[in-house]
């Protein structure tokens, strides 16, 4: 089994990625592979709507950049961490950039496989960006993965995170948490428990008439 984990953070060993390798500790412990995937400060292009991904795209991005390489190891991936530091009380625009175009171009991969966020800031913004993440979740069908506490740390440098002992304590429940849910997913699999059938087609409703 493994986690995938996308640091939406520009600074690839920053307060973000303290957090998730808190988390990553855990998984590990419990005989999770896990991968972190740094956005970085690379160029990352917002979403188009030009369904070029849906009309013969075969679920990949007409901009050939990060998202393709996360869309390919979503495919083998069976639980995913987004985290994303605050900025101006919302998550960056990296990850929102990656994630819009992610789950609009191939749901698929990412559908009824457990997921989790988790933010970083120096002080505020945190419960927002939170809510934020958490909506990709909500409308593919994920398992949301929850700890303690909402699943966040504070501080303005790595070393301020890990002072933070609520905080990583909170981090290595939700790890803890994750690879439950994983190996619990896992022995369902094995007596014969799948995942519910879609119901098809997708309905939906337009209120302009």
């Amino acid at each position: 089994m493994k986690v995938l984990m996308i640091n939406g953070s520009p600074h690839p060993h920053g307060c973000t990625y303290t957090a998730l390798h808190e988390v990553e500790k855990e998984l590990n412990a419990a005989g999770i592979e896990t991968e972190i995937v740094n956005l970085g400060v690379g160029p990352l292009y917002s979403c188009a709507a030009c369904n070029m991904c849906r009309n013969g795209g075969k679920g990949r991005c007409v901009r050939d950049d990060m998202v393709n390489v996360i869309l390919e190891k979503a495919e083998t991936a069976d639980g995913f961490i987004f985290a994303s530091p605050v900025h101006i009380a919302s998550a960056s625009g990296a990850i929102s950039a990656v994630m819009d175009r992610a789950f609009y171009a191939n749901s698929a991969v990412f559908r009824q496989k457990p997921g989790a966020a988790v933010v970083s800031a120096r002080r505020a913004g945190t419960t927002a960006t939170f809510d934020q993440l958490n909506k990709y979740f909500t409308i593919n069908q994920m398992p949301i993965v929850s700890s303690q506490y909402w699943n966040m740390v504070h501080g303005y440098t790595p070393e301020d995170v890990m002072q933070d002992k609520e905080g990583m304590q909170t981090m290595r429940t939700l790890g803890r948490n994750m690879a439950w849910l994983l190996k619990c997913i896992e022995l369902g699999k094995q007596n014969g428990i799948e995942a519910p059938a879609q119901e098809l087609p997708k309905l939906a409703t337009d209120f302009i008439r």
